[in-house]
């Protein structure tokens, strides 16, 4: 089960699940991996609908990596993800908010 107050999300790959989670350092290879200055860029995209497939994976990689998965891209390449692209996008999103926003509004 995840925690959402502790940032996770609930990936399913091949029926399995995983918990996704952007720590510190999942958040520095994600900037690393879109050749973005900062999150601001990416955030901005997800708000405005202008993110790209790319975007999605690189999201959804770094999360699960947060989470403790070792995989890679190419592994989630090769994978299915519950709920196909549409669930991928909403959880990239949801990784994004949850990321940035603190437990009990302080």
């Amino acid at each position: 089960m995840v925690n959402p107050l502790a940032g996770e999300v609930e990936v399913k790959l091949d029926g399995a699940r995983h918990v996704a989670k952007l720590t510190l350092g999942a958040l520095a290879e994600l900037e690393a991996d879109l050749g973005e200055e900062s999150l601001l860029a990416l955030v901005e995209r997800f708000e405005q609908g202008q993110f790209s497939t790319r975007d999605v994976l690189a999201l959804l990689v770094a999360g699960l990596r947060g989470g403790g998965w070792t995989g890679t891209s190419a592994d989630l390449r090769t994978v299915e993800i519950g709920g196909g692209p549409v669930e991928a996008a909403r959880i990239a999103a949801m990784l994004l908010a949850r990321a940035f926003t603190v437990p009990g509004g302080a």
